[in-house]
């Protein structure tokens, strides 16, 4: 099992490009199931959620080529609908096949889904939706069942802006009969680029990255436009690069991605002190020497994204004075605090919500990694500690973050990867 060793403190220089984004990549690919067509892809992330959602697909039956970031998409036959539990119990998106499944052969069976230790994750607000959609749904032997004579255009109201909810029910929508308004919608960047892929190959949609989604039901087979379609950049791989920036007090340019979509964690940064510059597509982030203290509250979009929390929180331990984190999201992503705290960290758990006593300097420790988000600020942290740090089970990272050990390294980081 591989591990990184990390030599702080680190002094970073140069420019970094973020890869496609995850959290819009496996949205995406799930919806290729709604089309009797090949579709192609231009720069995936080479990640290992995206190798497991190929995986997913091509057990239903689909044909999938990759030359290194290139991938088309065959969907046009499938074998069956049933998504395993194999496959599903190791990642959470997996369960973004049910809608399509569900709206292209009106029956799905799909395991209940897995991921990141960080909490339940319910996926209720996915079946009651689709249930509004004239869906009959069951749950047994650990397996969603789903099954329909039609799905049928509903106005939905989600109790929860939830981010996997909205994309089940966006693309269930699009071979449903009539109109689907989904409101109280999640509004995150990623959902704004599965409609533009929609809309790309023809659906129509509107509202998209407001409360309010409009998605008119289409009839027939779909067919895809053969033109290549790029996914948007790493909003979390970018916010992640800017604050190893500022915990190392260094001069990075962060390309590949639009800035506003990160505008509530650039931000929360300058209220610290942070020096940054927004570009036509990235961040350009100057020394800005020891950040202050802040208190933050994660949100759903445009509020600050519980996937910056624990980046955040590393930063938050080396700033001056003190800084107080409330997670509003999910009730267990707070596992990077005991690990934290082996470096140096003041960190002290009330509930949801964190009480951060800043600290001069972090030291290197061996710590271990226990999910995607939690590795990314222990390398953050580890970077800016004095000594060599030890960080294991770093398959954590794998699942989200592309090269970045290499890209790190690039930017004047000591960093290698090495088996344990």
């Amino acid at each position: 099992m591989d591990k990184l060793l990390i030599e702080g403190p680190a002094k970073l220089k140069g420019t970094v490009e973020v890869s496609a984004a995850k959290n819009a990549t496996l949205p995406i690919l799930a919806a290729t199931l709604l089309f009797e067509d090949k579709i192609h892809f231009h720069a995936l992330p080479e990640l290992n959620d995206v190798a497991t959602l190929i995986k997913l697909l091509q057990s239903l039956g689909v044909k999938v080529q990759r030359n290194s970031d290139n991938v088309s998409v065959d969907a046009t036959h499938l074998d069956h609908q049933v998504a395993d539990y194999q496959l599903v119990k190791t990642m959470r998106a997996s369960v973004l096949v049910l809608g399509p499944l569900l709206a292209r052969y009106h029956q799905a069976k799909v395991s209940l889904p897995g991921g990141c230790a960080i909490g339940a994750r319910p996926v209720d607000i996915h079946l009651k939706g689709l249930e509004e959609m004239n869906a009959k749904i069951e749950i047994e032997n650990g397996y969603i069942l789903a099954k329909t004579d039609q799905l049928k255009g509903a106005k939905i109201v989600l109790s929860f802006p939830s981010v996997g909810a909205t994309e089940n029910l966006m693309m269930a929508a699009v071979l449903a009969k009539g109109e689907t308004i989904i409101e109280n919608a999640a509004q995150e960047p990623e959902i704004v680029d599965l409609a533009n892929f929609l809309i790309f190959h023809g659906i129509k949609i509107s509202g998209a990255g407001s409360s309010r989604i409009n998605i008119q039901g289409q009839s027939g087979h779909l067919k895809a436009k053969q033109n290549n379609y790029k996914v948007i950049g790493d909003r979390i791989e970018a916010a992640t690069y800017i604050i190893a920036a500022l915990m190392t007090d260094s001069h990075v340019r962060v390309e590949g991605f639009e800035p506003f979509a990160l505008e509530s964690v650039l931000v929360n940064l300058e209220k610290m002190g942070a020096k940054l510059k927004r570009l036509d597509h990235g961040v350009e982030v100057f020394p800005s020497g020891r950040l202050k203290g802040i208190m933050i509250e994660t949100a759903p979009f445009p509020g600050f994204p519980t996937d910056v929390q624990a980046q955040m929180m590393a930063l938050m331990s080396i700033a001056e004075g003190n800084s107080v984190m409330t997670e509003h999201i999910f009730e267990n992503r707070y596992m990077h605090v005991p690990e934290l705290t082996r470096m140096g960290a003041k960190i002290q758990l009330k509930g949801s919500t964190a009480l951060i006593e800043g600290v001069s300097h972090l030291s290197a420790a061996p710590v271990m990694c226990t999910d995607l988000r939690a590795s990314a600020a222990l390398v953050l942290a580890a970077l800016s500690a004095k000594g060599t740090s030890d960080i294991q089970r770093i398959y954590h990272l794998d699942r989200g973050y592309e090269n970045l050990a290499m890209k790190l390294k690039n930017l004047g980081a000591k960093i290698d990867r090495v088996k344990g």
